[in-house]
């Protein structure tokens, strides 16, 4: 049942346009006369690959880049801000991925940042403590104001951001990637939230990867493409994923998993009774040579932790033996000269240097093949950086690039070109293709399966079941801190496989479609 609301009488609503919008970067065309109109009252997605230029243009919205040419109106009138505390004053709100909130201050302090009612030159405590309550009753969100933000959850912090955006009559709401760190219930919190703040005197933006939201949540699309606008549905009535994903990628996607048989060997990553913060029995796992295991559970099942246990970078006990030889107990060193690599799930907060160059990042575990007494050669660390940035296909202008310049989808396939310097056995990947695009997904399956042909083995972890149904030769269910069940590739139901996942108590409770 399409459960989008009627069209909006053109009178009532306030329209956001974008005209001709051109941003340069040194070697790089952000937007490239970008022009598209947004309704008042709908929830409109942006749609592209990394780097396609979303993010530019909500950075230009928000006043944080200035265009290089075109405009911005909002209501037929020309956007002048320049700064993003102009574009917040003109109600203007982005909630990004990353919070803007500030942990050590209260959720009041929070809301009212740089816009606390005053008594004199003081803080009227007592009127800041009502208007938070009357902004949290706005979005539902039950929380004492006085609460620090930095003891929330990520979904109560990012209610706090709504109910800041809200209570500033903020007429443009765009959120980015906002269901990437929230549990199922969490987003159907959101979307709630997201139908409930739909007014005709206000636009929302949505940007996601995940097209089954979009086509749920949203009433038109505008799909990007390397700086260039594409296409705009004005209403996503009737469409399918194909009609968004492929003007995306420029060409059909028939399918998304590229999935490849290969010859399964003996064991290589064998853990035995191993017990870490996180999990409420020890786990006993096994992976093949050349086998790919797929370890899916909701949020709070402990899949990080096993994870990190695994690699020794938490306090564990019990084993892990690679290829028979057992691992140094929480030593990731003797992990990774063992021949293990851990990609871990927050990439920009523990995967990369950030204002490190490309070439930095990349070379970190290898420098010392480069040194020569004690003196790093440049020529070789370019030579090398140039030739996995090129093996994986990152896309930058130069292995000089500032690494926080990448796109997400970027950022991790450089981390994987560092880790693919090294020989591997096994390879532990969380949440390899969190907050990447369609396109970005496929070439990192390709790299996880190209790693399984050269005989690694690889432990994949991810929140998207389709996805780890689609790559994986079998998947470890984990729920509540324990692995509940080893399904088979072949024997993989959506349905069956989200009830072993849900708390026992909830089990039953599941309507998923298969």
């Amino acid at each position: 049942m399409d459960e989008r609301r009627p069209e909006l009488d053109s009178a009532s609503r306030l329209d956001l346009e974008f005209k001709g919008l051109g941003k340069l970067f040194p070697g790089v065309h952000a937007l490239d006369d970008v022009s598209f109109t947004v309704r008042g009252g709908s929830v409109h997605a942006l749609c592209g690959e990394n780097g396609a230029g979303k993010s530019t243009l909500l950075k230009i919205l928000s006043g944080v880049y200035v265009a290089d040419a075109g405009e911005v109106r909002i209501g037929g009138h020309t956007a002048n801000w320049k700064t993003p505390a102009e574009a917040l004053n003109e109600g203007i709100a982005v909630i990004y991925q990353e919070l803007n909130l500030v942990p050590e201050l209260s959720v009041a302090e929070n809301i009212f940042l740089g816009n606390s009612p005053s008594k004199g030159l003081l803080v009227n405590r007592v009127k800041l403590r009502e208007q938070a309550i009357a902004s949290l009753d706005l979005v539902g969100l039950r929380v004492d104001p006085a609460t620090k933000v930095g003891k929330l959850s990520i979904a109560q912090r990012q209610m706090v951001e709504i109910a800041k955006a809200v209570s500033r009559n903020a007429r443009v709401i765009a959120f980015d990637e906002p269901t990437s760190s929230l549990s199922h219930q969490e987003s159907e919190t959101l979307f709630s939230l997201i139908e409930m703040i739909r007014r005709p005197h206000r636009v929302v933006l949505y940007v996601s990867h995940r097209m089954d939201e979009i086509l749920r949540i949203c009433n038109s699309a505008t799909v990007l493409r390397d700086g260039c606008h594409v296409v705009t549905y004005d209403s996503l009535e009737g469409k399918a994923k194909s009609d968004l994903v492929e003007p995306m990628v420029g060409r059909k996607l028939e399918d998304n998993w590229g999935f490849r048989e290969r010859k399964i060997g003996g064991v290589v990553l064998d853990v035995r009774d191993v017990v870490c913060d996180g999990l409420a029995q020890p786990a006993l796992l096994q992976i093949r040579r050349g086998e790919i295991v797929g370890m899916f559970g909701l949020m709070g099942a402990g899949r990080s932790e096993l994870l990190r246990g695994i690699f020794g970078e938490a306090q564990r006990s019990g084993s892990v033996l690679i290829s028979e030889g057992e691992l140094a107990v929480g030593n990731p060193d003797a992990s990774i000269r063992s021949g293990m690599i851990f990609c871990p799930e927050d990439r920009k907060k523990e995967g990369i240097i950030p204002l490190r160059s490309v070439m930095d990042n990349i070379n970190l575990r290898v420098r010392s093949e480069y040194a020569r007494g004690g003196i790093i050669t440049p020529k070789q660390e370019k030579e090398h950086a140039q030739k996995q940035s090129t093996r994986l296909r990152v896309k930058t202008p130069s292995v000089f690039q500032t690494m926080s310049n990448l796109s997400g989808g970027n950022q991790q396939k450089a981390i994987l070109a560092r880790w693919l310097s090294l020989p591997i056995k096994v390879a532990l990947l969380d949440e390899p293709t969190r907050g990447i695009d369609v396109g970005a997904k496929r070439e990192i399956y390709e790299i996880a399966y190209e790693l399984a042909e050269q005989g690694v083995a690889v432990l994949w972890v991810s929140s998207e079941l389709p996805e780890v149904m689609g790559v994986c030769d079998r998947i470890l269910v984990m729920r509540e801190g324990k692995i509940v069940a080893d399904v088979a590739r072949e024997d993989a139901n959506e349905r069956a496989i989200l009830e072993l996942a849900l708390p026992e108590d909830q089990a039953n409770l599941t309507e998923v479609s298969a």
